[in-house]
């Protein structure tokens, strides 16, 4: 099959295919509003970038023992080039995948899928229940308290910031940021 570089409107249609939960949807659109900010700061492919992000969770609603190999099989079928596959596999690494991401990209999407979650918990509980007011030193507080959000694996986070060679408390304000960009979509 020939790959060529799919667009947004593909990524969206074919995430909706195996997604129904909302959080699910708003997580992985948070995440390509992430990556999509980050792509500008970096001076690189927005479009790619945000793809990949909308995506990277594909599988995980329909096939989450299968999390990373379903969504590579999906990708595959429908024809997404290798290095788009690549990087959304790379995500899982450690995790339920042995791809190290190595690409800004792949590095910059291991380093922001967990905390997006942790700035979304963060939103949820402040007065607001938004990401337009928040501070990264209130998600900094909460990264603190390890009973809060506790699925947020923090190890993954640090060691992402350490790939780009980046501080923590700068990519939860990237990540903040991104999020602010898409806080309609999400609902934040």
């Amino acid at each position: 099959m020939e790959t060529n570089a799919p667009n947004r409107q593909d990524a969206l249609k074919l995430l909706k295919t195996y997604n129904r939960t909302p959080s699910l949807i708003h997580h992985a659109l948070a995440v390509e509003g992430v990556m999509r900010y980050m792509a500008r700061k970096y001076s690189e492919d927005e479009e790619k970038w945000g793809v990949i992000g909308l995506i990277h969770d594909l599988d995980y609603e329909q096939y989450p023992e299968q999390h990373c190999a379903k969504t590579r099989e999906i990708l595959m079928q429908n024809g997404w080039p290798p290095d788009y596959i690549r990087a959304v596999v790379s995500h899982g690494w450690g995790i339920c995948t042995d791809i190290e991401p190595e690409s800004l990209l792949e590095k910059t999407l291991f380093a922001i899928d967990e905390l997006t979650g942790l700035v979304t918990a963060c939103a949820l509980v402040r007065p607001s229940k938004s990401v337009r007011d928040m501070k990264p030193k209130s998600v900094r507080k909460k990264w603190k308290q390890k009973g809060f959000a506790a699925g947020v694996n923090r190890e993954i986070i640090a060691k992402g910031a350490a790939m780009l060679d980046v501080e923590v408390s700068e990519l939860i304000e990237d990540v903040i940021m991104g999020m602010r960009e898409v806080a309609d979509d999400i609902g934040l």
